[in-house]
């Protein structure tokens, strides 16, 4: 089953992802995934997402994780309500 999700990539304490499209039985860090579909850094709010892609991939049956998701409602690339992350 194929996933949108965060890659981490980035110093110590200085997190950085990588939003990838992947197979959802390889690792999350450090496997090898699909195609990447753009970036986020919390730590200055920069954010980079290939909408075009992402919306191919949706429409192919990927799934989101909750805070890709999330970030998607936030950006205008997803219509919808946010999901409860604890």
């Amino acid at each position: 089953m194929l996933v949108i999700r965060l890659s981490r990539i980035g110093k110590k304490n200085q997190p950085s992802f990588k939003i990838v499209a992947t197979d959802k039985s390889r690792p999350p860090k450090s496997g090898r995934f699909t195609q990447e579909l753009g970036f986020w850094n919390p730590l200055t709010k920069e954010k980079k997402l290939n909408g075009e892609r992402i919306k191919y991939w949706l429409s192919v049956g990927a799934k989101p994780s909750a805070t890709v998701y999330n970030l998607l409602v936030k950006e205008g690339v997803l219509k919808g309500k946010k999901i409860p992350v604890h």
